[in-house]
């Protein structure tokens, strides 16, 4: 039965609003174009917080670190914080007592506030200080432990380094004190060990050259060997799925490449690298020495290759050219050390990366 008005009834999904349009009495009736959406359940939206206490931000599950940055600041939130861990780490573990050198024995210990502000702690049978920043990388600095720690967990969180300038920003303090901190981390807390242990099982070896690209024109192959000479060399040592030794020699020709191939590399390795010449003299002296040609275009021959360094290398030229842009022969041994002992403590996680750096720190 015709009607005079017919009201068609669109419901929005977000809202319930309601668009009436009329048709004349001389139209057809039309089926219903609601009837599909009769049916369905209407859309319930939340407009209130999820269920997390925003006070007490906690790590996703889902996140890859093991260690955040809130994490870091809850556990060391001051200096006092940082002062009282390198005093348990060193000398006290229950914080109260201690070995005196000066009673010889074990007493208790105590902090007075004074007015130079000390950081030590008193015997109370001699009066003798103990001092916990004494014959560490934090002695004889003004600079906050607090901002100590903090640099260093920087340097554990980060894959691709963090220059000095950035660390300026993040702490607030001047670029010589960034540079100052950095490069005793650097050199302290990152250099391997003179007796650590030779690289073993199947190692990769390979040497590349630090430095800049030639401008203008184009170099012929003679003038392009002796650019790459003049550069910087380094030599890299991979054990596949275990670890890396980076040395600064001064060439690619003669015995100083196969001298620190010696060094660290022990002789029960399977030793595998190119076809270059300097390696010729290591034929024989380790249980096997296996040689992939790139000069005939071979690169992989089974699992001969030298992949992994080659690999490691292209992240380190990578890394250092984005955030350091130019570094000094001066200082480039120990910039090496740094993506090393990252590379070397990797599946550690990053917890345990920085708990090792203030171990080493505290030593």
């Amino acid at each position: 039965m015709p009607l005079s008005t017919q009201q068609l009834t669109f419901i929005g999904i977000s809202e319930c609003t309601c668009i009436s349009l009329s048709t004349t009495s001389h139209m057809p009736i039309l089926p219903n174009p609601v009837n599909s959406l009769d049916k369905r359940h209407p859309v319930k939206y939340l407009y209130t917080m999820p269920p997390a206490n925003r006070h007490k931000p906690k790590r996703a599950k889902s996140s890859q670190s093991d260690y955040s940055v809130t994490e870091f600041l809850r556990e060391f939130p001051d200096d006092a914080a940082c002062l009282e861990h390198l005093w348990r780490t060193r000398y006290s573990p229950d914080g109260e007592h201690a070995e005196c050198p000066k009673c010889e024995q074990e007493r208790v210990f105590k902090r007075y506030a004074t007015a130079q502000g000390r950081q030590s702690w008193t015997c109370t049978g001699c009066g003798h200080h103990v001092h916990p920043t004494a014959g560490t990388i934090f002695a004889k600095s003004s600079t906050s432990l607090r901002l100590w720690f903090h640099a260093m967990y920087l340097m554990t969180s980060t894959r691709c380094g963090i220059s000095a300038k950035q660390l300026e920003r993040e702490l607030g303090v001047h670029y010589k004190t960034a540079w100052r901190m950095f490069n005793k981390i650097r050199n302290e807390l990152m250099r391997e060990d003179a007796d650590a242990e030779q690289l073993s099982g199947d190692v990769e070896v390979d040497e590349t050259a630090w430095g800049g690209k030639p401008r203008g024109r184009k170099l012929t192959p003679s003038e392009a060997a002796k650019f790459r000479e003049a550069k910087t060399t380094i030599l890299g040592m991979v054990e596949r799925g275990g670890r890396v030794r980076l040395r600064v020699i001064p060439s690619r020709r003669g015995p100083a490449l196969s001298r620190a191939v010696r060094s660290h590399v022990n002789p029960s390795a399977f030793l595998i690298t190119d076809d270059w010449q300097a390696y010729k003299p290591l034929r024989g002296e380790f249980l096997e020495h296996r040689i992939i040609n790139h000069s005939a275009g071979s690169y992989v021959v089974g699992d001969v290759h030298t992949n992994t360094i080659e690999g490691f290398f292209g992240n380190l030229k990578t890394g250092m050219r984005g955030t350091y842009k130019h570094v000094s022969d001066k200082w480039i041994q120990s910039y090496l050390d740094e993506y090393a002992w990252r590379y070397n403590e990797r599946f550690r996680g990053h917890r345990s990366m920085f708990k090792t750096l203030l171990e080493r720190a505290a030593e």
